[in-house]
């Protein structure tokens, strides 16, 4: 590429939504180039090698039935999954015990379970009635908006044990506090992934598959495609836009064309420059859209010693620092990895730590769910993700209290010949990689429609 180049669209970000945007377009003979920040494709999935021809992924990583758009692009794709492993004893660290159990319902006290019970069969029906093109036309938005999840737990949830299991599927989720997350926020999330069930299962659920080889390879097999298309280092620092096209200048190169998609995440949008300036309700926008906070740890081993035991690697605590606790082996089980997630205030924590006493701290939570063995891993893996420059945290971006009422559909609006890509705006599995991918091909739809009207017109 030279240092002026002409396109017909310039994509920011070589996420699976910009990916999926630049796969669309080019598809239907347009020129097209991906300008990236990073030395990489992927954006949030991230593939990490640990030896012997396999890898953990330190980003996001699973897809599960319902996500069509992701698991068709697989197939296309000519990659495959496997299922997490789920054969054995999950276990349980609540209220001072830990218990094993088979199942989906852990094995709490009564009382607590038929109010986590009352509380889930609500906030699915309440998330139901939430528009997911429009949640602010919901018949509750402004009561529901001008409220936290944790306001809503404390009025509605009247043992303590329900409430922190409720809290654990807000960590969980969107990797932040009840306190932190508007409850509108937090039911239209659910009705977009099908609810709690969908969102926090194994079987049947949001974590049901991995993808062979990495979920970052979905994007290095889209980017293969698109070849010099994708421009890896390049940050993008300001686009212009007139009345006959927009100029992107990035560090390396100026591109010129009809239109932009820019595909990263609502909150780095602001990091940009723009002439003219963008509208204020886009910019204040950006501004609420928080990034969660987490932080993906794994301890390989020489072999998954916890299976001999009858353990499945997955553990639920309510004590923490690490409170979600999967088997991440390679599906030969030639190595035994155990994904530990640290979420919210406990990533906020223990990021702020020296990473010896991090590592201390969760193999202390690995040892106490699994015994001994778990002290001493052959390696230790961990990806900070408020840490990354071009993501600033993860799994996405969630709003607090009064933004879907004041800002409705901004987040997806084209603002003239800036066109708006990312899994935060996505109506169906917001926030995943299935998400992301059909936000691209919207994003890619209108720029069509937009350039279609053009040559017209011309």
């Amino acid at each position: 590429m030279t240092d002026s180049e002409v396109y017909d669209v310039v994509v920011v970000g070589a996420g699976l939504a910009g990916l999926a945007a630049a796969r669309e377009l080019a598809a239907n003979g347009h020129q097209v180039v991906i300008l990236e920040a990073r030395d990489r494709v992927g954006g949030r999935t991230l593939n990490e090698s640990i030896g012997d021809g396999n890898v953990v992924e330190v980003g996001g990583q699973w897809v599960g039935p319902t996500q069509e758009r992701v698991l068709a692009l697989i197939d296309e794709l000519g990659l495959s999954t496997h299922d997490t492993f789920n054969d054995g004893w999950a276990q349980v660290e609540f209220g001072g015990r830990t218990k094993r159990y088979r199942g989906t319902i852990p094995p709490l006290r009564p009382m607590v379970l038929a109010d986590v019970a009352q509380a889930q069969l609500r906030l699915d029906r309440m998330a139901r009635t939430v528009p997911l093109d429009a949640p602010w036309t919901a018949a509750r938005a402004s009561l529901w908006d001008a409220q936290t999840f944790d306001s809503w737990l404390r009025r509605n949830v009247r043992t303590t044990g329900a409430r922190d299991v409720c809290t654990l599927v807000c960590q969980a989720v969107f990797a932040a506090e009840p306190a932190d997350i508007s409850l509108l926020h937090f039911l239209f999330y659910l009705h977009s992934g099908g609810g709690i069930n969908r969102l926090i299962s194994t079987v049947d659920g949001a974590q049901q598959w991995r993808v062979v080889g990495g979920s970052q390879r979905i994007a290095q097999r889209m980017a293969q495609d698109l070849g010099s298309a994708v421009q890896l280092s390049t940050p993008v620092r300001r686009i212009a836009t007139t009345d006959h096209g927009v100029t992107v200048i990035s560090d390396r190169v100026t591109a010129r064309a009809q239109a932009v998609i820019v595909a990263i995440p609502p909150t780095l949008t602001s990091r940009i420059s723009y002439d003219p300036p963008l509208p204020g309700h886009r910019d204040q926008l950006a501004q609420r859209y928080i990034q969660g906070s987490v932080v993906k740890r794994m301890a390989v081993y020489s072999e998954p010693f916890w299976r001999r035991d009858g353990l499945n690697g997955q553990a639920t605590s309510d004590v923490g620092p690490v409170k979600l606790c999967y088997d991440n082996s390679p599906p030969d089980g030639s190595k035994g990895v155990l994904l530990g997630f640290l979420e919210a205030g406990h990533a906020r924590r223990l990021g702020q730590l020296p990473a010896a006493q991090r590592r201390a701290e969760v193999l202390a939570c690995f040892t106490r769910h699994f015994g001994p063995a778990a002290a001493d891993p052959e390696q230790f893996v961990e990806k900070d993700w408020s840490q990354e420059q071009w993501s600033r945290g993860c799994y996405g971006g969630y709003l607090p209290p009064g933004s879907w009422t004041a800002y409705r559909d901004t987040v997806r609006v084209p603002i003239g010949r800036i066109h708006w890509a990312g899994a935060e705006s996505a109506t169906v599995w917001n926030g995943y990689m299935d998400g992301a991918i059909t936000s691209g091909e919207r994003a890619a739809a209108e720029v069509q429609t937009l350039l279609g009207a053009r040559l017209i017109r011309g």
